[in-house]
């Protein structure tokens, strides 16, 4: 496997790097889409458990079949990659945001208005950073997700690590078969294990020491 990895290392790099680029693109989009629809939907009790059941109906359609579906209308590559995973992204965190915003406590947005703050000011000064901690679990879990979702998305000849393990998988018994499909697993792993790390130190950095604690 190491003669493998130092044939293709250049190839490697590139497409790891289209990997994690894919994966952080998508999920930072479906951050601010999923996050704008539970700052709509969350001060209604019925919308906001609508919004989390779609999410877990959402969660159960294979991967394959919407691929397949994205097809005809977006066709085969980059597009159709970039909206599948987005699609999956999104999931995760509007259920984590729906319960993050509804569970700030209406006594410290009562006494926000009291000071004087409009609905804006309170969304971004108060009812966003108390919810960030449950939120961006939700971008930790989507972008381990997304990781995985990427990968298939070779099946449309997306961008990433997928190839290798599709071609891996594809050429059974062949000579670099097993290797190829090995060196596409263990390199989304790892790249999953790096953008976790990644995304606890922007935690760290982004939440407040006080919520922290």
């Amino acid at each position: 496997m190491w003669d493998y990895i130092t044939e293709r290392h250049s190839q490697l790099l590139y497409q790891s790097y289209q990997h994690l680029s894919l994966v952080i693109q998508c999920v930072l989009l479906a951050t601010v889409i999923a996050v704008g629809l539970a700052v709509v939907v969350h001060r209604n009790p019925r919308v906001a458990s609508l919004a989390g059941a779609i999410s877990a109906v959402g969660l159960t359609i294979p991967s394959f079949a919407l691929l397949g579906l994205m097809i005809p209308l977006a066709g085969i590559g980059t597009a159709t990659s970039v909206i599948a995973v987005t699609f999956y992204a999104c999931l995760p965190i509007l259920r984590n945001a729906v319960v993050g915003l509804s569970g700030v406590d209406a006594t410290l947005i009562e006494s926000a208005r009291g000071m004087g703050m409009g609905a804006i000011r309170t969304l971004l000064r108060i009812e966003l950073p108390l919810a960030w901690p449950v939120i961006l679990a939700g971008v930790r879990v989507s972008a381990q997700m997304s990781m995985g979702i990427a990968a298939i998305a070779a099946y449309v000849l997306g961008p990433g690590l997928g190839s290798f393990i599709f071609t891996g998988l594809t050429q059974i018994g062949g000579k670099n078969a097993l290797n190829s499909a090995l060196v596409g697993t263990i390199g989304v792993v790892l790249l999953a294990l790096i953008l976790d790390a990644m995304l606890l130190l922007v935690g760290r950095l982004t939440t407040s020491r006080g919520i922290r604690a």
